[in-house]
């Protein structure tokens, strides 16, 4: 408990110091909101083009893109120290200090940074999701409320694990590995449709190497009434948790790779 207050505290703080500069603040968030915008922009061309994907009709679509939005840029928001932060502290021998402290290497990163910026991408997911269901039709019930709650939680935690391999690469290489990014940022891309929409070898990677599907499709699709696979319910409850597990996976790779971490010298 101790953890989640600090970095609750943290997050406080540095939310405070973002909004130092208010002005910078809010046009560097419209800025997030136009680009975020034109991501949404391509799925309505797509719309416009496909009267459906394969068994998946334009609001079901509208309600993919939304998860995936909502749930990439959480940990976006909130997780910046992996994602952005730790390869410059590894370059600037900057992890040196946080390996003197009495906490976690981990807690310490992630209590560096925030993006409030990404609120802006927040918000056009919600609302896709919102134009989704709705344009979808679906009859929310507790069970597919907690559905969705579920994948977004499970996938903050498969988001920051992927971005984790950039953070271990980078501890071996000093460099950021951009290779990593085929993985979060192109996962990201491909897995704002439906994953039955590819071809088997991407089926394959975002099923078992970066388990997209099983967090967010999976769960999705029983949300929508169109189990993927015909898979029963209790695998959309089930599948998202494959997220905590490549986090475990990840933790113990990134400890592992601390013992290899040798100082910049700065």
């Amino acid at each position: 408990m101790n953890t989640v207050r600090l970095y609750i505290k943290s997050m406080a703080i540095l939310m405070k110091s973002q909004l130092q500069y208010p002005l910078s603040f809010a046009l560097q968030t419209l800025a997030q909101l136009v680009m975020e915008g034109g991501e949404l922009l391509a799925v309505i061309l797509l719309i416009d083009r496909f009267d459906r994907l394969n068994q998946w009709t334009p609001g079901n679509l509208y309600f993919f893109f939304g998860l995936m939005s909502v749930s990439f840029y959480i940990t976006e928001c909130f997780g910046r120290g992996i994602t952005g932060a730790f390869p410059s502290m590894v370059r600037s021998g900057q992890l040196d200090t946080l390996l003197l402290r009495p906490r976690g290497i981990l807690t310490q990163v992630l209590c560096s940074a925030i993006d409030p910026r990404r609120i802006a991408c927040i918000a056009v997911g919600a609302v896709s999701l919102v134009i989704g269901s709705r344009m979808s039709q679906i009859a929310w019930t507790p069970v597919k409320a907690l559905l969705l709650a579920e994948s977004v939680f499970c996938s903050f935690w498969l988001i920051l694990g992927l971005f984790m391999i950039e953070a271990i690469l980078c501890i071996h290489s000093v460099k950021s590995v951009e290779l990593a990014n085929t993985l979060t940022y192109g996962g990201r891309s491909a897995c704002q449709y439906p994953i039955d929409t590819y071809p088997q070898p991407l089926r394959v990677l975002f099923t078992v190497v970066a388990p997209f599907a099983l967090v967010m499709h999976v769960p999705a699709s029983h949300i929508l009434g169109k189990p993927l696979f015909a898979w029963p319910l209790w695998t959309a409850f089930a599948a998202p948790l494959t997220g905590f597990v490549l986090f475990g996976i990840m933790y113990l790779l990134f400890r592992q790779a601390l013992r290899f971490y040798r100082s910049t010298g700065n």
